[in-house]
Parts: structure tokens; sequence; C-alpha cells
């Protein structure tokens, strides 16, 4: 079984529990207009590798994640356009009891029954899914991904039904994403969800900005600066109410 990856990160610190091996997919639906990694779009693009190399570099870090509680995340791009891989690659290390999780944006997400049976057989050997929403407002969604988020919001509530464990990440941009009765809105959702774990607030950065400008693309949050730590705070306590906490942590 082959997929096409971007890139690996060896020992990731912030894609999950413990130490991580961070697989970053080829292939994305989404155009969010603060992607840090627009190189990752073009599903043609990348590397192609089989699930035995993946493996056999997996297990090599094997001792790291045992001492650490980490294991193996798989992001992207869109991990979820490359189903079948992930399944195949997750089922091997399975084998060796290695921790797996997926960092999705929900964007390919389909009812469609063939989509949905590979989904399922993928869930079944999956221990955490971090679901990206970038925006609870459809319409403020389409605007900054170049989709609606009506299938995403419908995903979550399908790994509800699934019990499967969920980290909720959002990323905090000033002028698209950090609005108070948006944030509220979104905490209402989550609130919803049985499953949800942890909710983290990402602030928005602008360190992927050279590759936008490497590819020969139109950066689109020119002049929007990083929030500040207070509309940081902020965010957290609000998005905190939807676990009970009144803190993303």
């Amino acid at each position: 079984m082959q997929g096409r990856i971007h890139s690996i990160e060896t020992c990731g610190t912030v894609d999950g529990p413990g130490l991580r091996y961070v697989i970053f997919t080829q292939g994305c639906p989404l155009r969010c207009q603060f992607c840090h990694n627009p190189d990752t779009w073009k599903m043609g693009d990348g590397k192609i590798v089989t699930v035995d190399e993946l493996v056999e570099d997996i297990l090599s870090y094997l001792p790291f994640f045992q001492a650490s509680g980490g294991g193996v995340t798989v992001s992207g791009g869109e991990p979820l356009l490359q189903c079948k891989f992930i399944l195949a690659l997750f089922k091997e290390l399975k084998k060796y009891g290695i921790h797996t999780n997926i960092d999705t944006s929900g964007g390919s997400f389909s009812k469609s029954p063939s989509f949905l049976a590979t989904l399922d057989e993928l869930l079944e050997v999956t221990d955490l899914v971090m679901l990206d929403i970038k925006q609870i407002n459809p319409e403020k969604h389409k605007t900054l991904t170049g989709l609606s988020n009506e299938h995403i919001l419908e995903f979550a509530r399908y790994l509800e039904t699934k019990n499967i464990p969920v980290w909720i990440r959002h990323v905090l941009i000033p002028e698209r994403s950090d609005f108070d009765e948006d944030l509220h809105a979104l905490a209402e959702f989550i609130s919803t969800l049985t499953n949800v774990k942890k909710v983290e607030v990402l602030p928005y950065h602008k360190l992927g900005v050279y590759k936008w400008q490497s590819l020969g693309l139109t950066y689109p949050l020119e002049g929007i600066e990083p929030p500040t730590e207070n509309r940081v705070v902020n965010a957290e306590r609000i998005l905190g109410e939807a676990m009970g906490t009144g803190s993303s942590a």
C-alpha cells in the first residue's frame, strides 16, 4: 500500500500526547488563508512511500514513544483524503501497540457508503482525532478556507456517534476567527459533544508566509498580526467553558 506524503517530523511535541512521529500527508481540499503549508495542497505532489517503509522507520523510535506516552500522528494536508493508506498504516502500528492519532480538518468527510466503510474501519484503529474547526460561522468559514463548514461539523457529530476521543483545535486569527460571538457559538457546539477531551486555542502566526512567497502566491492575511495575549486568554476562557473548566488546558 502506497501513499503520498509531504514530510515527516520524528519527535513532534505539539501534535498529540507525548513525543510523536508526525507524518504530513500530501493533498488538501481546503485553501485556508492562514495555511503554513500551502505546498501540501496539490494531491499529485509529494513523495510516494509504502506502509512498510514508514513502519520500519517508526519502529526505530519506539522507545521514545513508550517512555513519553506518545505515538504516531498523521496530519497534512488532509489525511482523510488517503483513508485506505492511513488504515493500512494504523493496522500495522497496532500490532506494536503504538498510539495512533489523526490531525484533520474534516474537510473531505462524506456520507458516501464507500467513504464511510473505510472511515469506520479506520476509526477502529484510531486512538485520537484532533479536529481543527477553523470557524463556526459557515459564511466566515467559507471566506477563510474556501469551503463551508457544514460537512465538517457533521464529521464532528459522526465522531461522537463512534465514541472516538477528540481534541478540538481552533486557530485564533484577528479579523477572521477572533470574534466573541463566534467563540461563544463554537463553545456551545462543542458542549453538545460528549467525546471531546480537550480544546486547544492555537494563536495565528506568520511562520509560513515565506512558503506562499516561494510558491508565487499572494498571502491573503498580509498586514494581520498574531493575536494579543489578552485575546488568546479570552478565547481560552470562552472555549474552556465548553469543557466546564473555563480554560482550554
